[in-house]
């Protein structure tokens, strides 16, 4: 009672937390709301327009050129979604590694009808009507070429992905088309050549 008085005790940290001695900080003040609003500003309108316009030409004029070579070169993810999966792209292969009979028949055609404009000038009916014997007699075997490429690809399709790859998708149709159009006018270009076994 008469006794000194104690002073309060300071109250103790918690564990875990370090006490920051006083006077430190992290060596630079806090931003304001303001401030951080103001650096992520970005004009709405830039100061040269024509120099954005023809800076944002010649990007999208990149991309579009980078999307072309990369559907060309049967890159998957640039591919038309008629083009994609790994069943799409063996068929491509089966197609690509034979001779198909579809691919000449336009050249064949356009021989013809140069033929026929020669021939009627000239008045010959024989041979006039044999140009036109010959391009029934193309026409039929570009039709017995595709039926025979349709059960190429329907057998090897059913032995390596299943017979739920033809109605899913839709590849004997797939690989006619392809069959009739120019070598080199395919899209995507064909990665084997003439001959080589496809697996």
């Amino acid at each position: 009672m008469f006794g000194r008085t104690k002073e309060p005790a300071a109250p103790a940290a918690p564990e875990g937390r370090p006490t920051a001695a006083p006077g430190a900080g992290k060596g630079r003040p806090t931003p304001s709301r303001a401030e951080r609003e103001a650096a992520n500003r970005r004009p709405l309108v830039p100061a040269d327009r024509k120099a954005a316009t023809a800076s944002s030409k010649d990007a999208l004029r990149a991309e579009r050129r980078r999307v072309q070579l990369g559907r060309i070169n049967g890159e998957e993810k640039y591919l038309a979604l008629r083009d994609r999966g790994p069943v799409k792209r063996y068929v491509r292969d089966v197609v690509d590694s034979r001779r198909n009979l579809g691919e000449f028949f336009l050249p064949f055609v356009l021989v013809l009808l140069l033929v026929q404009l020669a021939v009627s000038s000239s008045g010959n009916s024989v041979l006039f009507l044999a140009s036109y014997a010959l391009l029934y007699v193309g026409l039929i075997a570009v039709v017995v070429d595709s039926l025979l490429l349709r059960r190429t690809v329907r057998r090897r399709v059913t032995a390596k992905f299943g017979a739920d790859a033809l109605v899913r998708t839709g590849v004997v149709g797939y690989a006619v088309m392809r069959a009739l159009q120019l070598r080199r006018s395919r899209i995507p270009k064909p990665q084997v050549r003439r001959g080589d076994a496809v697996g």
